[in-house]
């Protein structure tokens, strides 16, 4: 492996564990019992789990630093719509690029999510991730490797739809990875004047992601949940969950 890869690959890992090393010793190490009332699942997982969580994530990076020389290469930067230069589309679409980029990947992971949960797919794709029955923010990126190629495909989708700066892909990833480690955090951290907001009811949570882990389908959403509501996949008792949450903060 070339030194490329191997800066992509230490700057995932570094990414992964700020940002899920932070949430898990703010949440599960310093100030559990201060949070309790937010915990969506009341018991923890066990040591064995975090270990699994972790291990599988370092292989993902494998993984997704490849895609990122594979995209960087001559043979397929030339074919995506990445540019260097910020004054060809100008600030305020360099900001835009980045929501579109959202939008595309909550897209691509409902359809991607819920096509791994198919019965002849899902041991093969999606079972390792399963494993975390009560995830932790180390479960953000704990896939098997053919979910992981799945999920780091997202890249090219985002480079060949779009005009898209490499200083907003990178902005881009670290917001997904932000969210991506709260939606398995374990905690609802969002206050109810948001959830109850026009705009936030159709925020995903950590409560829908956690319920989607619990109890194995529905909640199929990344960042929003449109694409659950169209099509009727949220889960039953989502809203009085979060509503309990939010409001009297009793573990479920």
């Amino acid at each position: 492996m070339d030194a490329q890869f191997w800066f992509f690959y230490a700057v995932l890992a570094a990414r992964y564990l700020v940002i899920a090393g932070l949430a898990f010793v703010l949440f599960y190490i310093f100030f559990p019992k201060k949070f309790a009332g937010r915990k969506i699942q009341a018991l923890f997982p066990r040591r064995k789990d975090y270990a699994r969580e972790v291990g599988y994530s370092f292989f993902t990076f494998l993984v997704f630093a490849l895609y990122g020389v594979l995209l960087s290469s001559k043979y397929v930067l030339p074919h995506t719509q990445i540019y260097t230069d910020i004054s060809a589309y100008g600030w305020a679409y360099f900001a835009l690029s980045v929501v579109l980029a959202l939008v595309i990947h909550d897209t691509y992971f409902y359809w991607t999510h819920r096509l791994m949960h198919h019965a002849r797919l899902f041991k093969l794709f999606h079972l390792t991730h399963h494993k975390s029955v009560n995830p932790s923010p180390w479960a953000a990126f704990s896939f098997s490797p053919l979910e992981a190629v799945v999920e780091g495909g997202i890249i090219f989708v985002v480079a060949l739809l779009i005009p898209i700066h490499p200083l907003a892909i990178a902005l881009f990833l670290l917001l997904m990875t932000v969210y991506n480690v709260y939606g398995h955090l374990g905690y609802e951290i969002y206050p109810a004047w948001l959830v109850d907001s026009p705009v936030g009811k159709w925020l995903n949570t950590s409560t829908n992601h956690n319920m989607h882990h619990k109890f194995f389908k529905g909640n199929y959403g990344l960042y929003f949940r449109f694409w659950d509501e169209w099509l009727g996949t949220t889960h039953t008792k989502y809203k009085e969950t979060l509503s309990k949450l939010v409001s009297s903060g009793k573990p479920q």
